[in-house]
């Protein structure tokens, strides 16, 4: 028996991530955050979309694309320990894993069943980087799905915003008014790495075609620069 099965690739994301550096660390962190879903040619019949509009999340199963390796590691390093400590591979949702697979839960907010693309979906606290394959797209069923007594392990985090976070008006203008909030709202989750406390290091990453370039001192993120890519 074969060890190996053919998975086909049905859709990419499209959004305001180029890069991998300051994508939120999970799936719902950031509601504001708008991503676009466009269908591969075989799957844009509009029969296969018929009663999604009556659920209010879906699941996304898709491709960790950019961290895709041949071996693999039994224990990982989660920046959320800082780096240092490891931990089992299966206790994290560390992209280097066995299977180059994420999953995360994101809200519907539209469907457009009649565009030049075909089908696609609208969708907010998407957590994947712009580009991303997507392997299948499932309804979230609140009454199975929801387990509000869960324990998180050492994965614990708030949605709350972690710095407060100061953008002079002048350089948040430049960023499209429609990706503004998403931006404010990323940066409010501290995007640097959980091991990495340095105040007098200027850090840069990519979003909506811009370079956003920012710094952290105790509990406030300053934006210094905002330029076009």
């Amino acid at each position: 028996m074969s060890n190996t099965v053919p998975i086909r690739i049905i859709a990419h994301i499209k959004n305001d991530f180029t890069t991998k550096f300051g994508i939120p660390r999970q799936s719902g962190l950031v509601d504001s955050l708008k991503s676009t879903i466009v269908f591969e040619p075989e799957y844009r019949n509009p029969e296969a979309f018929r009663g999604l509009d009556g659920y209010s999340h879906i699941w996304l199963l898709w491709q960790f694309s950019q961290a895709m390796r041949e071996d693999w590691s039994p224990t990982v390093r989660p920046p959320r320990l800082g780096g240092n400590t490891r931990m089992g591979v299966f206790a994290t949702r560390s992209p280097f894993r066995p299977n180059s697979i994420g999953l995360s839960s994101v809200r519907l907010e539209e469907i457009h069943l009649n565009t030049e693309q075909g089908p696609v979906l609208v969708v907010s606290g998407a957590d994947l980087m712009d580009g991303t394959p997507i392997y299948d797209i499932k309804p979230y069923l609140p009454y199975t799905d929801s387990h509000p007594n869960a324990t998180g392990g050492f994965a614990l985090q708030s949605k709350e915003a972690v710095v407060k976070v100061e953008c002079p008006k002048e350089q948040l203008e430049k960023i499209p008014y429609e990706s503004r909030d998403g931006l404010i709202a990323v940066l409010a989750q501290d995007p640097r790495p959980a091991y990495q406390n340095a105040p007098e290091r200027v850090y840069g990453f990519e979003f909506a075609g811009y370079e956003i370039r920012f710094s952290v001192a105790e509990d406030t993120l300053t934006v210094h620069d905002i330029s076009k890519k």
